[in-house]
């Protein structure tokens, strides 16, 4: 065994680790029209939050709340289903190019 490569790899996967650390306390937020949605670097939104009522005038406070969870919740099952039809896409190629690595192996998952 090629012990300079295993050392390689253990650095390359340590470097991974901090950036993938790094990505999770990034947040970058958007704003449209009083609505602010906050998400992290891996693409998972953190806070979905209406500051005014521009959008949706009339929404008392559990309604708001509501909605807001509910934006939360439908754009994260996005993103988790797109890296999931990602990443199988992703490992096809990668055994087309003799690379037998499982979907749970990459990095982002």
């Amino acid at each position: 065994m090629d012990f300079s490569k295993a050392w390689e790899l253990m650095k390359l996967q340590q470097e991974a680790m901090k950036v993938k650390k790094e990505l999770e306390n990034t947040i970058i937020e958007a704003e449209v029209r009083g609505l602010v949605i906050s998400v992290n670097g891996e693409m998972k939104v953190e806070k979905t939050e209406f500051e005014t009522d521009e959008l949706i005038p009339g929404l008392n406070s559990a309604q708001k709340e509501a909605l807001e969870n509910a934006i939360t919740e439908a754009v994260n099952k996005w993103v988790k289903k797109s890296q999931e039809v990602a990443a199988s896409k992703m490992q096809w190629v990668m055994q087309a190019m003799g690379m037998n690595m499982p979907a749970w192996g990459m990095p982002w998952m």
